[in-house]
């Protein structure tokens, strides 16, 4: 019996012809409504077009604009280049045939130009601009931005654009792409006190920030459990108050994280909480801590920092004047939450200090003065100051331009009224303590939240500048912090970046899914959301 169509060809025809019809496939212009469906987070304007544009990795290369204000000596741009060559082609696998790409179809180059002053020798800022266009079309597209930071963020997007098919090739839609952020802060905070976290962990916790736009690590470095940041002008701190001596951040340590973050436009905010949350600074500093009585005799255990003395504050200025030299950023996050007053309560000295201070026993108003010290130290220092919400609500005494971080969730809209009524900005927080597991998709909630969803007018919600996505450590070390953030921190990443109306649950499902599949091929383990699989993923 004659055999029909393929059955007629022998092994070599039929591989000649597969190879054919792949060939076919791949260079046939194609729509693919889908592909773009993956932006994580999705930029502001997105035009895209049926044209399919393919890419060769070894005739594609970055570059400067003629007119732009960069060359090769800026070291940010030039660093980000090779990092997102490795990002598109580091995993490809080289199919025979696919060297040659008519030219009418390839893509060849991204010309980049930086409008304004670069800042590629600066530290990123709450004001830097992060804005860019991205114009994809063959064979020479074009990134264009005002300052570096806006070149790292459309390098992202750019990235994420380009696909490998089935073929092996390299595809990206033509397209055009006008995007900045909604809100300039958008952090994620991180607490290697209570358990320890590596430098090459908060590395790789700074590339995953990057993949999902964010740029604020808020560094919540010590706490009553440990005190792991190695002081130059205290070391006792760190060499009683750490978990161990192989258990602290070096000064190298610490200048490695803030220069990886800053090429990948990412604020380091040091946190220093106090006069709660301070157990681990009694070790290493004498008298700093409180002593607490019992029966009018001391008890020997110690609460929040000593406020009655003077050698608290001479204390409080050489450290605070070291942290503000070691960390570039404009801002110290001063802690203030969860002060317990029983032990200064217990205190005669401290009862003494109120009396004649006139605080009638009110122990917020202690915490006040307290607080204001603190506050007037730092801003001598020419440093604006972060602090949680109970500074505030305890009718703490704030600098303009102080701002507050609200973590509590009862009422929390109600809260960020009334503080952005008293002209105070503002961090929110509250919806997004993903230390807290739920079971399920839990993304969805952090993802429904709607930040400006208050009664306040336009004037207010202005001074809203942005929230955070916060990993509390009880429960959290390296082997679980990765993908207990990722994709989760993802859906706080687009509610800051993306505009307002960017709601639909269904469309973030389809395009988060992707993403994570694109931060697991990247060396980030993040959690599945669902059940399904990476395309990139193959038997074990």
């Amino acid at each position: 019996m004659e055999q029909r169509g393929l059955g007629r060809l022998r092994l070599p025809g039929l591989l000649a012809l597969l190879a054919a019809l792949a060939a076919l496939a791949a260079w046939s212009p194609r729509v693919s409504a889908s592909r773009n469906l993956s932006l994580w987070p999705l930029p502001v304007t997105v035009r895209t077009t049926p044209r399919l544009l393919y890419l060769s990795p070894g005739n594609f290369f970055f570059g400067h604009s003629p007119t732009s204000k960069t060359g090769p000596s800026c070291a940010v741009l030039q660093e980000a280049f090779r990092r997102y060559y490795a990002y598109i082609f580091g995993t490809y696998k080289w199919h025979r045939g696919y060297n040659k790409i008519p030219s009418e179809m390839e893509l060849q180059k991204l010309e980049v130009s930086v409008i304004m002053d670069p800042e590629c020798d600066s530290f990123p800022s709450i004001t830097s601009d992060e804005s860019y266009n991205l114009l994809v079309q063959g064979p020479v597209a074009t990134l264009t931005a005002n300052r570096v930071w806006g070149v790292l963020r459309g390098l992202e997007t750019f990235s994420q654009l380009i696909y490998q098919d089935s073929y092996g090739a390299f595809t990206a839609n033509e397209s055009n792409i006008v995007d900045s952020p909604r809100f300039p802060h958008r952090g994620i905070l991180i607490d290697t006190s209570r358990h320890f976290l590596p430098v090459k962990t908060i590395l790789k916790t700074l590339d995953a920030m990057a993949f999902n736009k964010f740029n604020v690590l808020h560094w919540h470095i010590v706490d009553d459990q440990s005190f792991p940041y190695q002081s130059i002008t205290f070391p006792e701190l760190s060499n009683k108050g750490s978990y161990s001596l192989s258990h602290v951040y070096t000064p190298n340590d610490v200048r490695t994280v803030i220069e990886y973050a800053r090429f990948r436009g990412i604020r380091v905010l040091p946190e220093f909480d106090s006069p709660g949350h301070t157990a681990s600074w009694g070790k290493g500093q004498k008298d700093i801590l409180t002593p607490c009585y019992h029966a009018s005799e001391p008890s020997g255990t110690f609460g929040p920092i000593n406020p009655i003395l003077n050698s608290t504050y001479s204390f409080l200025s050489k450290l605070f004047k070291e942290i503000s030299t070691v960390f570039p950023d404009e801002f110290i996050h001063l802690g203030g939450d969860e002060v317990d007053f029983n032990c200064w309560e217990s205190n005669p000295a401290v009862l003494n200090f109120m009396m004649n201070k006139g605080f009638d026993r009110n122990f917020k108003k202690l915490q006040s003065f307290y607080m204001q010290m603190v506050l007037d130290m730092i801003s001598a220092m020419k440093k604006r100051s972060i602090i949680w919400q109970e500074v505030y609500d305890d009718e703490g005494k704030l600098i303009p331009g102080t701002v507050v971080q609200v973590w509590k969730m009862d009422n929390f809209y109600n809260e960020l009224g009334n503080i952005t009524a008293a002209g105070f900005p503002v961090i929110i927080s509250a919806p997004w303590y993903l230390d807290t597991i739920h079971y399920g998709q839990d993304w969805r909630q952090y993802y429904s939240v709607e930040p400006l969803n208050f009664a306040g007018t336009p004037e207010q919600k202005q001074l809203v500048i942005g929230g955070e996505a916060c990993i509390w450590g009880e429960y959290v070390d390296a082997t679980n912090l990765t993908p207990r953030l990722w994709p989760r921190a993802s859906a706080v990443g687009e509610r800051l970046w993306s505009h307002q109306d960017v709601t639909d649950l269904e469309d973030a499902y389809r395009r988060l899914i992707r993403h994570r599949c694109r931060m697991v091929r990247r060396g980030i383990a993040a959690q599945p959301l669902f059940t399904g699989y990476c395309e990139h993923e193959g038997r074990m």
